[in-house]
């Protein structure tokens, strides 16, 4: 393997590989969160702290929580949180704010970090949010073609 002259970047990869690292990574968040509702709860002194995009697509979350986390987010499973579902690409939990429960839908591909500080573990993650989509402009309505279902009216005030 010849490496490149000392004053030289490598060229840009066409195989995205940080993305298939960050998918990857992202698989050990999903495998962690499905054992632990398969087993009923969080063995030992782990819990996790996962901070989450809020703003990115699928994420459920109360509105006066997304008005108060506008743009990220840190949710903590440890002791009080219930329903926790793991699907395919989201996982779903019940959690306390200020007393109040919150039913919260995480995307996997939302999450910019996972810790369980109880054994010094954590992932990073960058969040690549979507492109808006463009919403298509409405096509013009034939006026006066036979069958039309415009109609025009010309509406006068008397006086």
């Amino acid at each position: 393997m010849t490496e490149p002259p000392e004053n030289q970047e490598p060229p840009d990869s066409l195989i995205p590989y940080d993305e298939i690292v960050q998918d990857s990574l992202r698989q050990v968040v999903k495998r962690v969160l499905s054992d632990v509702a398969m087993s009923g709860g969080l063995p030992g002194a782990h819990h996790f702290f996962i901070a989450f995009r809020t703003r990115f697509p699928g994420v459920d979350m109360p509105k006066h929580l997304l008005e108060r986390y506008p743009d990220e987010m840190t949710v903590v499973l440890q002791h009080r949180y219930w329903d926790l579902l793991v699907d395919e690409d989201h996982f779903e939990v019940g959690l306390t704010f200020n007393q109040v429960p919150a039913k919260l839908s995480i995307p996997y591909r939302a999450i910019s970090g996972f810790v369980d500080p109880a054994v010094n573990f954590a992932l990073q993650f960058v969040v690549q949010m979507p492109e808006p989509a463009e919403e298509p402009e409405p096509a013009p309505a034939p006026e006066g073609e036979p069958g039309s279902n415009v109609v025009s009216f010309d509406f006068k005030r008397k006086k």
